[in-house]
Formats: structure tokens, C-alpha cells, sequence
């Protein structure tokens, strides 16, 4: 039987890989107000970034244990082995929330046990991991096997983006008010990443085009012995598919990359990034 796995919508992969992989996708909560709505279910994209841009404020909440547990024990029922691969622990509660679902199934059946694993990462770096391991999965792949190539895969990501507007890092507690307010009047754009789960920034760049020019020189900085041409690279984005298109034709005109999966940026992530945030991600070392 092959394994399933689990993840939640933070990993912003697109339908057509969530179907093909039988991908079973759990929705993290948005709040706009006094309304919640289920991210990728009950709320588009491209409205929450319409609406960040006239100034209404969204926020997230994690996945609860009780929604964990529906979820598990419905696994344990049809006896389904399966893997959940979580959004990182360092910028959500939900991996916690899957923790304390795990131990409440395996006390109520005796025969369940499910593998949790923290991808340390956000949006497409969290996706890939996610479309590799389902990828191994489909060829049947044992259980072993899929923890052992998802760890690899948690440690091989590397995860690089840049907002359009440094103000939504504000909000978020991840720049100062002085940052945000000198950053909007220079068109500075913050490059940061996810770091062992948390965000970290990396450098300054004034003005788009230096960004992109500066994310493909990280590229060749940072990439070991991944064959650029043969992996796969995912680029994400909030309602900025020109700039993801940009980046893609970029990599693709220095690395010759065939593989490219190219998303919007759900709520879950959008809520703290913005609209205009790109983001890339790909494996700097051959696994």
C-alpha cells in the first residue's frame, strides 16, 4: 500500500500536484476581522493581496489538535500508514498541534503510528519537500525510506525571498518601524530566508531589478553540487506572476533548469509577506 502524506496548506503546492499525488492538504485558519476562513478552501489568494492593498489587515491561526485528530483517526480506521510533513515549527504552532494529535491516536489505537516530521520551511520550500517525498512515495516507496529522504530533503532546501513592501514585516514583528518607513522611502528590498525554520534576513538591495539580478548570483553561492539543470526549482509568488515568469526565464537562461513549479503564495504566508513577495527555493546539494 503506498504511504500517504500529509501536509498542510502552507506548502502553497499547486492543484494539479496535490491531485496527481493524492496529497492530503490540511488548511491553516485566516482572520480578516471577525471572519475565519479555511487558506486555499473558502479564500482565494488574489482576494486577501486585493485587500491587503487597500489596507484590511489578515491574520492565521494554526491547525488545532481536534482537526489533527479527525484527520488521524480516520487514517488509523482504514489502517492507511502515512506521513505528515509539517510547516516549520519555528513560524507556526501547527506542527505542535500534530504532535499532540499523534500521541492522543496512538493511546486510542494500539495498531497506529504516523510519522511526524518537521520541514523547517515555509511555502515552496516546505512544497518541495513535500512533492519530492510524494514523488518517492507514488514508486512505493517504504515508510523508512520517505522519513529518512524527507530529513535529507529538511536539511538540502534552500529557501530565499524579497517582499515589494517591507511594511508587512512590520506588522509581522520581523523589521523595526524605522526599517519599514526608511525601507518604503528608499525602495529598499529586504532579501531574507528561512533558516532553520525561522526567518532570517540577509541582506538590502535598492529597486526589483537588483533583487532578481542578486537572487540567481545567491543561486550560484549557494547551490554545492545540485544539478541545476535537472532539479527541480519552485518560485512562488503574491499575485506577481510576471516577476515569478522573470525569475523563471532568468534561472533558466544561466542554469538551463527544465523543472519549475511556479505558485501563488496562499493566505497562510501571504497574510505576513504581501502582495509582490517572491520567493525561491531549490536543493543546494544532490540528495
Amino acid at each position: 500500500m503506498t504511504v500517504r502524506i500529509i501536509c498542510d496548506s502552507a506548502c502553497d503546492l499547486p492543484k494539479e500536484v496535490i491531485n496527481e499525488y493524492n496529497l492530503q492538504v490540511l488548511p491553516i485558519n485566516v482572520i480578516n476581522g471577525n471572519k475565519e476562513y479555511k487558506d486555499q478552501v473558502d479564500i482565494d489568494p488574489n482576494e486577501v493581496y486585493h485587500k491587503m492593498r487597500e489596507g484590511e489587515i489578515f491574520k492565521t491561526s494554526q491547525i488545532t489538535p481536534i482537526v489533527f485528530e479527525e484527520v488521524f483517526e480516520k487514517m488509523a480506521k482504514e489502517k492507511e500508514d502515512c506521513i505528515y510533513i509539517g510547516f516549520s515549527s519555528g513560524l507556526s504552532a501547527t506542527y505542535q498541534s500534530a504532535l499532540l494529535a499523534k500521541m492522543a491516536m496512538e493511546d486510542k489505537y494500539d495498531d497506529f503510528s504516523i510519522e511526524i516530521i518537521d520541514s523547517k520551511a515555509a511555502s515552496g520550500g516546505y512544497g518541495l519537500i513535500v512533492y519530492e517525498v510524494a514523488k518517492a512515495a507514488s514508486k512505493g516507496e517504504s515508510k523508512e525510506d520517505l522519513v529518512k529522504l524527507a530529513n535529507a530533503y529538511v536539511k538540502g532546501v534552500d529557501q530565499i525571498f524579497t517582499v515589494d513592501d517591507i511594511e508587512y514585516l512590520y506588522r509581522g514583528g520581523r523589521v523595526s518601524r524605522t526599517s519599514a518607513i526608511l525601507g518604503g522611502m528608499l525602495n529598499i528590498k529586504p532579501i531574507l530566508e528561512v533558516n532553520d525554520g525561522k526567518l532570517v534576513p540577509i541582506e538590502k538591495v535598492r529597486g526589483r531589478t537588483k533583487v532578481f539580478k542578486r537572487m540567481l548570483e545567491l543561486i550560484e553561492e549557494r547551490k554545492l553540487d545540485s544539478d541545476l539543470e535537472n532539479t527541480t526549482i519552485v518560485i512562488t509568488h503574491g499575485d506577481y506572476v510576471d516577476g515569478a515568469n522573470k525569475l523563471k526565464d532568468m534561472i533558466y537562461e544561466k542554469y538551463g533548469t527544465k523543472n519549475f513549479i511556479i505558485n501563488s503564495i496562499g493566505a497562510a504566508i501571504g497574510a505576513h509577506s504581501g502582495p509582490g513577495t517572491i520567493a525561491l527555493f531549490f536543493m543546494k546539494q544532490k540528495i
